[in-house]
């Protein structure tokens, strides 16, 4: 199952630290692996109205969906907190 979020006013350190809180381990390529799940992330700028700029950290769950399910809500409800 593959899931796909954005999460603007995070940066993806601190995405990657979420995943690892989360159970998940960096790998070499950047990716975070847990049991069951992997997760990718990427970053853009994205302009908010004519003078602000945001961070949009995007995440690409991948694993079983009994794994993803509550990893994805976990994550969002941390990533929430954190910002925009």
């Amino acid at each position: 199952m593959r899931r796909e979020k954005s999460f603007r006013g995070i940066s993806k350190r601190l995405a990657r630290n979420y995943l690892e809180n989360l159970g998940g381990e960096v790998r070499d390529d950047g990716d975070v692996e847990g049991d069951d799940w992997r997760a990718s992330l990427s970053a853009e700028k994205v302009n908010i109205g004519p003078s602000v700029e945001l961070t949009e950290v995007t995440v690409v769950f991948e694993g079983d969906e009994d794994a993803l399910d509550p990893l994805v809500e976990e994550f969002s409800q941390k990533a929430m907190r954190a910002g925009g």
